[in-house]
């Protein structure tokens, strides 16, 4: 598909057997970082982040729902919050108690150590959304992943944005830790994953034996790590690398029905590399200065961002089947320039599954747009 052809009309077509697909409405120039969720009334809504340029402070929330009767998404609704800050990584919970939970990330340009957690709540089933309050203050924590609900106790995977004294951040000693809740979400507590350096975006599951397992994005860009708990979460195993690659970009698993984990992520890794980029951000002015420091290991940046793949596992992640291409493409991902079309990466997916089975998947495309598939399988 050329730039031209994104239309974001929002309306779901079928383009082949099994397959349907759209862009979802928008009119800002870079749009990414999607996630899905079924609201209380099983409306599914989407919520991403958009504006000029990822940690530009005109970037922020954006939610649409989608209309099953005439399979169409709605124009979005903004969620303007700090105009000096860059909000990004939203996420939606559905709350003990009939609150839906509208959770984002907010920092200062490119300084994801700056990051905060924001919080909106909803009283009417995710249609509408209070003022922001605070929910996480400490400097540095970023989220990707949805609360996982464990019979009323909660976990909120986050990971933290840390920076060597003086220098700027690149995700080189960026750690992953769980927040805990016994009480709806009024106190937390937290619980480090060990020897976690690099690994990022937490995606934890409830496997159908209790047990808990979880799954990485990782900074090296080399694989996709995996971690296990056996007390629901108090304490994790040290992550391991996983058979799949991981390219230093999101993933997203859920657990099906059937209890089966479907997972969708970028088949792609450090090794499929042409280039590389100093940091996330080295798009933006104030990041031009970033330093590289040679003492620890180097986060990785630019590997592609493509093919947009799914696999699937009948064993906890211990295993898994043959891969399906959703997207392909050559994923450039050297710079984030939207406005002047440069990047085409396909990434950042989500993962919902419906009613009937279908399976329901919103990612970045090219940055300029979120595209939603539903697949039949």
């Amino acid at each position: 598909m050329t730039q031209s052809q994104i239309i974001k009309d929002g309306i779901l077509r079928e383009t082949q057997a099994n397959r349907q697909e759209t862009f979802i409405p928008t009119d800002r120039p870079q749009n990414h970082a999607a996630n899905l969720f079924r609201l209380p009334n099983g409306q599914l809504s989407c919520v991403w982040f958009g504006g000029t340029m990822e940690g530009m402070p005109d970037i922020s929330i954006h939610q649409s729902i989608f209309d099953e009767a005439t399979q169409t998404w709605s124009q979005p609704t903004i969620f303007a919050d700090s105009p000096e800050r860059s909000e990004q990584n939203p996420l939606l919970f559905n709350a003990p108690g009939g609150e839906v939970w509208l959770l984002y990330t907010s920092q200062v340009l490119g300084n994801q150590d700056t990051s905060v957690i924001r919080r909106r709540i909803s009283k009417d089933g995710g249609q509408t959304f209070s003022e922001p309050h605070t929910l996480i203050d400490e400097p540095g924590t970023f989220i990707r992943q949805p609360i996982l609900n464990l019979d009323g106790s909660l976990l909120l995977p986050i990971f933290h944005c840390k920076t060597t004294v003086g220098q700027r951040w690149t995700g080189n000693k960026d750690t992953s830790a769980v927040y805990i809740s016994n009480d709806m979400g009024k106190t937390w507590n937290i619980t480090h994953v060990p020897n976690s350096v690099g690994c990022v975006h937490m995606n934890p599951l409830e496997l159908d034996n209790g047990q808990l397992t979880s799954f990485f994005r990782s900074r090296w860009a080399d694989a996709i790590y995996q971690s296990n708990s056996s007390d629901a979460g108090k304490t994790w195993s040290e992550p391991r690398a996983t058979i799949l690659p991981n390219n230093n970009s999101s993933i997203q698993a859920i657990k099906l029905k059937d209890g089966r984990i479907a997972l969708v992520y970028n088949h792609s890794s450090v090794t499929n590399a042409t280039g590389r980029r100093t940091s996330l951000y080295d798009d933006l002015e104030d990041n031009k200065t970033a330093t590289v420091t040679t003492d620890e290991r180097q986060a990785f940046w630019g590997a592609p961002r493509a093919p947009l793949s799914l696999v699937f596992s009948s064993d906890g992640g211990n295993t898994w089947g043959e891969r399906i291409d959703l997207e392909v493409g050559d994923g450039y991902c050297l710079s984030n320039n939207s406005t002047q079309q440069v990047n085409r990466e396909l990434s950042y997916p989500s993962i919902c599954e419906a009613p009937d089975g279908s399976l329901d998947i919103a990612f970045t495309y090219f940055r300029q747009a979120i595209k939603h598939v539903r697949l039949k399988l």
